[in-house]
């Protein structure tokens, strides 16, 4: 790595200086080891980053090409001006984008799926150029070795981790998928959930990297403080070593219900033509009624289509799975209140009837309501008049009591939403209820890619989670990420399985999001600090 670290050739005194550069106070002064890679290097780096982290996702799933994928992408962007920096991002994010979510076309064609994939790629071009500064600005502060080696990939790792929660949240609440912590739901690194949340896997896997590429570039220029490649190999192997010596948080449970979970395979899809009634018979159809001892069934989102208290003919077959079960069900409809409000609602119910109910607080952007309408019609009249109904976010708490114990709720979306799962936790769930229904992505990567959201939502909040779809993937995931039951996508069929209750409470649900956040803005805030400008103004006004 010499020819990178030779970009900028020491002056005499060792160091070159630059406008707005400190000299080093280290005794071991570093070449500029972060020095802009030339546009026809950065460029295929920046594309096989965006590509390899595409494969880090189902489907391949091939978790460990993040690691390369995050080398390439802080290859590409390191040291690069802003506009460049911009462009690399952009690149990258698209190259990812683009491949990862091509279900999002699967029926309304290509334009939502471009639309989405080329404006989410926007936020890696901000956060490229985040990293870009960082490199430069932050590198430059101290020249020292420690420095660059453990401090600056912290502030990279913030950087990156930020930008993850920010494109998350904004707008209409974010799009919180393609995380780099959610590729990793299968990898050496899931246990860390439970500490850190999401977003720490994130922050904790760009870190790693980052010293890697570090230990790589910084070279001494001090013949006496050479790191010799054994050296290197062996730091960078203990810092990994030592994430994964943290052990896993105890789980601890009391105890078991034994859930059926029906995937009724109907034709649940948007644009499939379904009849009133086919995916509740479907739904009804599939449940075992002889099974012994069931505690809870448990249908998929929308799974009872309408809201039975309006609709006499749903209730009666909702009465009959309950009877024939001997357990209450929790199912799906949509509903209106009296006012006209539609919600996606998932609710209980007994032998009494409609016990208790959560709408769903994350709906869709352009999938189940239409934000905006009046301006998006003018853009795509055509898309936007295919989506006739609008849900509006529930305000209900998403833990319900049901056969004995509280049951978390997440419908669908909800499961990308950090906080949806802490006030699940935190509302004292001792098992996750996550419905879903895939149908409009049957054949895609969709639902798996969810899937894996939903295994690592388990090791984040310490709990079993069910995650019943209308078509699959279809499984019962335990408090430390494993599975413990699953049945075959697309096929009419339930899973009987004893699923353990949760007691305990996972540090990632008590402070991940303000740990986050603490990291997020003392990142910027380092990056700000390390700026330039402050000091070329101090220069200027004292010549």
């Amino acid at each position: 790595m010499a020819v990178l670290g030779s970009a900028v050739r020491p002056q005499r005194g060792g160091v070159r200086q630059r406008s707005g550069d400190v000299r080093p106070s280290s005794s071991a002064p570093v070449r500029d080891a972060f020095a802009a890679l030339p546009l026809r290097t950065a460029l295929p780096l920046a594309v096989i980053g965006g590509l390899l982290f595409a494969l880090s996702f189902p489907s391949p799933g091939w978790w460990f090409l993040a690691y390369p994928a995050m080398a390439c992408m802080l290859l590409a962007a390191m040291g690069q001006r802003a506009r460049r920096a911009a462009w690399l991002g952009y690149v990258a994010g698209a190259a990812f984008w683009l491949p990862a979510i091509s279900w999002a076309g699967r029926y309304l064609g290509p334009v939502p799926w471009l639309a989405l994939a080329l404006f989410e790629a926007a936020y890696f071009a901000l956060g490229a150029v985040a990293i870009a500064l960082a490199y430069r600005w932050v590198g430059r502060v101290s020249r020292s070795v420690a420095w660059r080696v453990w401090v600056l990939p912290a502030v990279v790792a913030g950087l990156w981790t930020g930008r993850e929660w920010f494109s998350g949240s904004w707008p209409y609440e974010g799009f919180a998928w393609g995380r780099v912590g959610l590729s990793q739901s299968q990898g050496p690194f899931t246990h860390l959930a439970a500490y850190v949340g999401v977003l720490g896997v994130t922050f904790v896997v760009v870190y790693c990297v980052a010293v890697a590429l570090s230990l790589v570039l910084v070279v001494p220029e001090d013949p006496g403080a050479v790191l010799r490649a054994p050296i290197r190999v062996a730091t960078a192997g203990l810092l990994v070593a030592a994430v994964l010596a943290v052990p896993a948080w105890p789980t601890p449970t009391d105890g078991t219900i034994r859930i059926e979970a029906v995937q009724g395979n109907g034709p649940a899809g948007y644009f499939d033509g379904a009849q009133p009634g086919e995916v509740l018979n479907a739904q009804v159809a599939a449940t075992e009624v002889g099974a012994k001892g069931v505690d809870l069934v448990v249908w998929p989102e929308a799974s009872a289509e309408y809201d039975p208290r309006v609709q006499p003919v749903i209730a009666d077959a909702l009465d009959t799975v309950v009877e024939s079960v001997g357990a209450p069900i929790v199912a799906g409809a949509i509903t209106q209140t009296a006012s006209g409000v539609l919600h996606n609602t998932s609710f209980v119910w007994t032998a009494d009837g409609w016990q208790s109910s959560y709408d769903k607080k994350r709906p869709v952007p352009f999938g189940e309501y239409v934000p905006d309408r009046w301006f998006f019609s003018k853009l795509a009249p055509s898309l936007i008049g295919l989506l006739q109904r609008d849900y509006t976010p529930g305000t209900k708490p998403n833990v319900l009591d049901v056969a004995g114990i509280k049951a978390g709720i997440a419908i669908c979306f909800d499961i990308v939403d950090d906080g949806l799962t802490t006030d699940m936790a935190r509302g004292g769930a001792q098992v996750i209820l996550a419905q879903t229904n895939n149908a409009d992505f049957d054949g895609t990567d969709e639902n798996l890619q969810q899937l894996e959201i939903a295994r690592l939502r388990a090791v984040e909040t310490g709990r079993s989670l069910v995650n019943i779809s209308t078509v699959g993937a279809s499984q019962v995931i335990d408090p430390t990420g494993r599975t413990i039951d699953r049945v075959p996508a697309y096929t009419a069929t339930s899973m009987i399985t004893d699923v353990p209750l949760g007691t305990g409470t996972t540090p990632a649900t008590v402070a991940s999001g303000s740990v986050t956040l603490v990291v997020a803005l003392g990142s910027l805030l380092a990056l700000l600090a390390c700026a330039p400008w402050g000091r070329r103004r101090s220069t200027a006004a004292r010549g």
